[in-house]
């Protein structure tokens, strides 16, 4: 596929895993946030979480799109609970799984964003830039993302609106 001259990688899809199992958690990376990913994804592994990695397996170049749109994509048809998504700076990775119905990433550099990432706007997935956030306070942004609530009633209608305008842009598209 191409678009405006540059050639678009397809996506192999690593279909390995049973589709009827669930996962409490979807993690991917690209080469620049593969280390905070396996950081990540230690932690829930010793928390006896379940855990899908979607890649990238190792620190060689790739590009985030295809990996933030698989973990998107298991996020929204409910084979995973949740999706992180880490790369250089937490900005690819996030636009590329907003791009899917259904998800609300939010990219969070700090404790307080990713606190009002769930409170406020109930994020599915959750981004972080490697090169800009340290180890430390990317778990921390973790754990505070898992431990917040959605406090629903006004957030709750604007999270709604996000929906019409998916609407909006899917039926402009046809």
């Amino acid at each position: 596929m191409k678009k405006q001259g540059i050639k678009i990688p397809t996506f192999k899809h690593d279909d390995s895993f049973q589709r009827e199992e669930k996962y409490d958690f979807a993690v991917g990376s690209d080469h620049a946030g593969f280390y905070l990913k396996g950081r990540i994804k230690q932690y829930f592994l010793k928390k006896g979480k379940k855990v899908l990695d979607v890649g990238t397996y190792d620190s060689k170049s790739v590009d985030p799109g295809p990996i933030a749109e698989r973990v998107g994509q298991l996020v929204a048809d409910g084979t995973s609970a949740k999706g992180i998504l880490v790369c250089g700076t937490g900005i690819g990775m996030c636009m590329g799984a907003n791009k899917v119905f259904n998800i609300r990433a939010a990219l969070c550099h700090n404790t307080y964003t990713a606190r009002y990432a769930k409170r406020h706007n109930n994020a599915n997935v959750l981004c972080l830039g490697a090169r800009v956030i340290s180890e430390k306070v990317g778990l921390e942004c973790v754990k505070i993302w898992l431990k917040e609530d959605f406090l629903g009633k006004k957030y709750a209608r604007r999270m709604d609106y996000l929906d019409i305008v998916e609407e909006h842009s899917l039926q402009r598209k046809k």
